[in-house]
């Protein structure tokens, strides 16, 4: 069969059942509430993750490289990633909200590489002289593992303000045995409902939301952030071994630094709380603008030693 006509067949089968599952998470969060259609949901994820990684295998075995060097590439890795924190997640918490927050960053992205992408970026073409490197799996794989914890992770954040925002969030962290276990003190105030929110079914569960939401988001994030700075650092190496100098301030470079003391200030907030309520939560936010904006936005406004992902070169 041809490599490419499985390629697009896997991706563009993975695209309707993202839209497919979409409509069944959101559903089933809003309407239904039926155990076998969160079933459902999870098994489409399940089918969509093992499409994404037979199309990224497909790649790697009839080109002879690791499918990391282009955009294309990268954003079906991207997907495939987030795809699985989602399913580690969901198997963790058994929470139908994670599904419903995921799946719409996992279907803009096979969306975006589906229709947006010129069929020249998509097409497999041999490896630039830079790129002939084993550095090309370590770095850029960890990064792009990175990219999609913290998006997840941010994501999280974001659902976390929305729904808290009428409450009133004082979350205080206790870093002494941060990396085994965090405990988090809440102190909840429905600023329209003091008393009878205590005694209401729809907003204790709310609450146990809001921290089950919180507390995955500072532990993803906690988890991303190490990987990120592997990233960054096995780059630096490959960019030495590669064009002579650990450090440029390429754009990509520079955007990825920026990402790194973002989440950097997100995680010190926590850890020493210098920054408690919801003030973490926007600082994640942030993050999630501009992890986009080191990946997407510097391949369309800047071009530098990263040219490989120069989607109008």
């Amino acid at each position: 069969m041809n490599p490419n006509l499985l390629e697009n067949t896997l991706i563009n089968t993975s695209f309707g059942l993202l839209l497919f599952g979409l409509f069944s998470y959101w559903s089933n969060l809003i309407i239904t509430h039926n155990n076998k259609v969160t079933l459902l949901s999870k098994s489409l994820t399940v089918v969509i993750n093992i499409m994404l990684a037979f199309s990224l295998l497909t790649r790697w075995i009839y080109n002879k490289y690791f499918p990391l060097s282009n955009l294309y590439e990268s954003l079906i890795f991207l997907a495939w990633s987030i795809t699985l924190i989602q399913i580690l997640i969901e198997n963790k918490t058994r929470n139908k909200v994670i599904g419903a927050v995921t799946m719409p960053i996992t279907l803009f992205i096979i969306a975006f590489t589906s229709i947006s992408l010129p069929k020249d970026i998509k097409m497999a073409a041999p490896l630039v002289p830079a790129l002939k490197s084993n550095w090309l799996m370590m770095h850029v794989t960890v990064m792009m593992i990175s990219y999609a914890t913290l998006i997840v992770g941010s994501l999280l954040s974001i659902l976390f303000l929305i729904i808290s925002s009428d409450y009133t969030v004082n979350i205080q962290g206790n870093s002494n045995n941060s990396f085994k276990k965090i405990l988090f003190r809440y102190n909840l105030y429905n600023q329209n409902s003091l008393v009878n929110s205590i005694n209401n079914q729809k907003e204790t569960s709310r609450m146990n939301l809001m921290q089950l939401l919180d507390n995955l988001s500072y532990r993803i994030i906690g988890f991303g952030f190490p990987l990120l700075t592997v990233g960054i650092v096995s780059g630096a190496v490959w960019a030495n071994d590669a064009w002579g100098t650990y450090w440029s301030w390429d754009p990509k470079e520079t955007w990825a630094l920026i990402t790194w003391i973002i989440f950097a200030i997100y995680l010190h907030s926590r850890l020493n709380k210098q920054a408690e309520g919801k003030k973490p939560a926007f600082i994640a936010s942030l993050g999630f603008v501009i992890i986009w904006i080191c990946y997407l936005g510097v391949n369309f406004l800047g071009k530098g030693l990263h040219s490989y992902g120069w989607l109008l070169s």
